[in-house]
């Protein structure tokens, strides 16, 4: 093992991580095959990190906040938006920096 180094393919990889999950001692298969079982391990946690990330993705879905078209009492004239968040209303004024306004809707979000 020490002193040399082989490239292996994806499909090695997942030939081997594959053929280890099935195996009860890796300690045994990392020396049939010849390969330190620290590695074995990483591509294991890489394996299952891109399972996790393909997952993520394919989830993440835009969304659109319901809105309310009327409101019950008339906004002044330096409103905006209004947005009520958990019980909490929040008026946007139009000079309203952006950084400013999303930290507030966000800290709104917070869920206890």
């Amino acid at each position: 093992m020490a002193g040399r180094r082989r490239i292996w393919t994806l499909e090695q990889k997942l030939a081997i991580v594959g053929e280890m999950a099935r195996c009860g001692n890796i300690a045994e298969f990392s020396r049939q095959h010849d390969i330190r079982t620290s590695l074995l391990y990483t591509w294991r946690r890489e394996l299952r990190y891109a399972l996790e990330a393909g997952q993520a993705t394919s989830h993440a879905e835009p969304m659109f906040v319901p809105v309310m078209a009327d409101s019950p009492k008339p906004l002044s004239s330096d409103v905006a938006i209004e947005v009520e968040v958990g019980g909490a209303v929040v008026r946007i004024g139009r000079t309203a920096k952006a950084d400013l306004v999303a930290a507030v809707i966000q800290a709104l979000q917070v869920k206890p």
